[in-house]
């Protein structure tokens, strides 16, 4: 069990940094914002909905976006996309330099 969460613990990261390039490289950040923070799409993060639904919803969306079927992009590619958009940090409420 030890070793299952030391793995899990250590591989997270790097499987953060696949999902960025993923993310980048299908494009997701034109609509979505190079954080996931949002812009002309939806806010993605932080917090993302559970993967169930997200996977649902790249799979078959109702709005704009286009399908990101098994075929674009597949079930790993996903979650580690999915893993990358868990590990952005909120964004700061306030930002003291814009305030004065």
């Amino acid at each position: 069990m030890r070793l299952l969460l030391f793995l899990t613990l250590a591989t997270a990261p790097l499987l953060a940094q696949n999902g960025k390039k993923l993310f980048d490289s299908y494009g997701c950040y034109q609509c979505h914002g190079h954080d996931g923070h949002g812009g002309a799409g939806a806010r993605l993060t932080p917090n993302p909905i559970p993967f169930t639904q997200f996977s649902k919803y790249v799979r078959q969306p109702t709005g704009e976006m286009p399908p990101y079927t098994t075929k674009v992009v597949s079930d790993k590619e996903l979650k580690d996309i999915y893993d990358y958009l868990q590990s952005q940090p909120q964004p700061p409420k306030s930002i003291p330099l814009l305030n004065q």
